[in-house]
């Protein structure tokens, strides 16, 4: 990724469209690799599967205090009223069925 400056790396890809969400609504452009490498959980080790985030270096600062309070929210667990499916805190969408949790922050 030619001038895109390396943010964060996401555990999987389902976080990795949760952040990159969550920064688009903040207007910053987020760019993803290793989405692919996904399908390999498991046959390699977890971090050459993480996701990568990347962003503008304009807008890499901004961007990192989204990430730094995305990490040390303490968020309790909710309950999709959609589908009834348990997401973690930090999520604001349903994984399993898209819908957004009015009740978030």
């Amino acid at each position: 990724m030619e001038n895109w400056s390396q943010l964060y790396k996401a555990a999987n890809a389902l976080e990795a469209h949760s952040v990159k969400g969550m920064l688009e609504s903040e207007g910053i452009e987020v760019r993803l690799s290793g989405e692919g490498l996904g399908a390999a959980a498991g046959e390699l080790p977890a971090d050459v599967v993480e996701v990568t985030l990347w962003v503008a270096p304009a807008q890499l600062a901004v961007a990192k205090s989204f990430i730094e309070h995305y990490q040390t929210a303490d968020r309790p667990e909710w309950h999709c009223q959609q589908c009834g499916e348990m997401n973690e805190g930090q999520f604001e969408i349903c994984w399993q069925c898209g819908w957004e949790n009015d009740s978030a922050d």
